[in-house]
């Protein structure tokens, strides 16, 4: 990462900063009126009037892997817990992104179109409703006319369903391999109903991720004996699935900071790991999280250890490893989850880590899940690195913290990035991740570049990925050097206690970061989130007397980034003078970077890593000495 020097003295980033303490951020009418409302406030806090949904729900379901078959029922309990009587529920059926003729921006093989969700039977409150005249499904969304449901009021939903898993076209879901299987969105739910748009009626189509409610979830599911499964939550009956060997081990690596072989190689040639029926019923269940997974294999390896995450309390957190004993990379990837753990309870964002295990499943893609996580094996060490602790940190964003990932993609993704930037050198010092920034560079003033508060649906493009990744993650490891570490923690943590286990729009963030770190930062996310621009320093002019040198830099793009120069001497030594982005806080067009030189300078070059520039060409100044 950026080696910094110095910060700006913190009484010049105040004044800087109170010349725009009055700029005001543009907001959509929708979102202004959550303020009038009082379900939110501009401090960034939750409003007195702030109210979201729950559910409760028990799941029952059946899975055979030869023909991929998942059927079961789904017991509901909603709550209305807004001030709206409603007269309508919507459900997402997210298995619908492989029906047949349905709208979707991913592909899928013929092979794996089917039917859809078939909905055998739904009751409220028991009662039946004429399917034919109440209800409408349209893709991923399954509109349901209900009886008014008035504020606080609770009603029941029983359903019946079934549908078949996809065998290819793995989209964060789906079959392994014959015997392996991850499986997620696999049951009907109740979609959010907000303050701010009332009922999610974006369909699921591939691309754009979710947007859950935090609810209660008791899961059971039957598969054939030899299978194992893992899932979100608490096994509630591993002395009915697991041998007692297996349940020994599980307990030793949930109390140690040493690697446990759960399952060993040996353990898969015996067979003697579950027991020993024809089906086991795996009994899971987990509170206050917005979705449930599961995953299964007949032949997997399992690799768990454990940390204390809360020195406080002494919680520890087991991680899991769950993979293929062929993929040999997969043998280092427990250790991989581990350290992103310890680094993000004692370091980054250095929150104790809020749930009880997270499992790394070794899978077809790249996805995350609250408490499990569905990646694909690679054999180059930095990847596996940087995908395990990228997907593991979205466990804060977006599930201890409820954001919006169809509307705003950068609210998760962007702090994954920053994650990944950040863990990754804790695991291997020797990597440096770049990961996006090229992007930026090349994407930067063009058509398709748009400001990165762009709805995620309405992104077309190279800006789908730069808009939800490289681009907010820089913006945050901006203000992170900005503030320093101490006060950006500060900040960052009253954002995350304000809005843990809620549902935060992006001006709760803004403002938080505001209130919790003291400084009005709004003069920079308007630059770098709002406004179009481009990325790019210039080192203008360059004057010396002696050894002492003044460096003019031209802010020739719209966007702050910081100034990092590279000192090169004539001895082959270097020197990097670093200035955060609190030196374009007066909406200056050029800062002048003064420094004693140790040595006699050969050359100086504007830029590292983390600062993407659209223009490199005049970032480098030569001695003509």
């Amino acid at each position: 990462m950026i080696s910094i020097k110095k910060l700006l003295p913190f009484a010049l980033l105040l004044s800087g900063t109170a010349a725009l303490a009055q700029q005001s951020l543009p907001i959509a009418v929708n979102l202004q009126k959550t303020y009038t409302k009082g379900t939110r406030t501009t401090t960034g806090a939750p409003g007195k009037n702030y109210w979201q949904n729950t559910a409760d729900y028990k799941i029952k379901i059946n899975f055979d892997p030869k023909t991929r078959l998942l059927s079961g029922t789904v017991g509901i309990d909603y709550v209305n817990n807004s001030p709206d009587t409603l007269k309508r529920v919507q459900f997402k059926l997210y298995p619908n992104l492989y029906k047949k003729g349905v709208a979707r921006q991913m592909q899928v093989s013929a092979g794996d179109l089917t039917d859809g969700v078939q909905i055998k039977s739904l009751s409220i409150d028991n009662k039946t409703p004429d399917s034919a005249k109440t209800r409408r499904i349209n893709g991923t969304n399954m509109t349901q006319r209900v009886p008014p449901i008035a504020p606080k009021q609770k009603v029941h939903f029983d359903i019946s369903y079934a549908y078949t898993l996809n065998k290819g076209s793995h989209i964060r879901t789906g079959q392994v391999d014959t015997g392996a299987f991850f499986i997620a969105y696999f049951f009907p739910r109740v979609a959010v109903y907000d303050d701010i748009d009332g009922w999610n009626d974006y369909p699921y189509v591939g691309s754009q991720e979710f947007y859950n409610d935090f609810c209660h979830f008791s899961a059971e599911i039957t598969i054939p004996g030899d299978y194992k499964v893992w899932a979100t939550g608490d096994l509630k009956n591993a002395d009915d699935v697991y041998d007692s060997r297996i349940i020994k081990r599980i307990a030793n690596a949930g109390a140690s900071d040493k690697v446990t072989d759960i399952i060993t190689e040996d353990d898969i040639k015996s067979g003697n790991i579950t027991k020993n029926n024809p089906t086991n019923t795996w009994k899971f269940e987990a509170d206050s999280v917005t979705d449930f997974v599961f995953a299964a294999s007949n032949h997997y390896l399992w690799k768990a250890s454990s940390l204390v995450v809360d020195p406080k309390t002494g919680r520890r957190t087991r991680v899991d490893a769950v993979f293929n004993e062929k993929h040999k990379d997969y043998y280092a990837v427990v250790d991989y989850a581990r350290k992103t753990v310890e680094v993000m309870s004692y370091k980054f964002p250095k929150w104790p880590y809020p749930y009880q295990h997270e499992t790394v499943f070794d899978g077809l893609d790249q996805m995350e899940y609250p408490m499990m996580v569905n990646d694909n094996p690679l054999e180059d060490k930095a990847d596996a690195i940087e995908l395990t602790d990228h997907e593991i940190f979205h466990t804060m964003f977006p599930f201890y913290m409820g954001i919006n990932e169809t509307k705003y993609g950068w609210m998760d993704e962007g702090w994954a990035t920053i994650g990944e930037w950040l863990v990754s050198p804790e695991i291997d010092p020797s990597i440096v991740d770049p990961y996006g920034v090229a992007a930026v560079e090349q994407s930067a003033g063009h058509e398709v570049d748009v400001p990165v508060m762009t709805l995620t649906p309405m992104l077309t493009g190279p800006a789908g990925f730069t808009d939800s990744y490289p681009k907010p993650g820089l913006g945050y490891l901006y203000v992170k050097d900005m503030l320093g570490d101490e006060l950006f923690t500060k900040a960052l943590h009253y954002y995350i206690t304000q809005w843990h286990g809620k549902h935060p729009m992006p001006y709760d963030f803004f403002n938080c970061m505001n209130t919790g770190s003291g400084v009005n930062l709004n003069w920079f996310w308007k630059a770098w989130f709002f406004d179009n621009g481009v990325t790019d320093l210039a080192i203008s002019k360059v004057t010396n007397a002696g050894l002492k040198y003044a460096a003019t830099i031209t802010k020739v793009g719209s966007k702050p980034i910081p100034v990092n120069l590279t000192i090169s001497y004539t001895d082959g030594t270097t020197e990097l003078i670093h200035k955060s982005i609190a030196v374009w806080c007066t909406g200056n067009k050029t800062t002048t970077v003064n420094f004693t030189a140790k040595k006699a300078v050969k050359k100086i070059v504007l830029g590292t890593t983390y600062d993407p520039d659209s223009n490199k060409k005049d970032n480098v100044w030569v001695s003509a000495k």
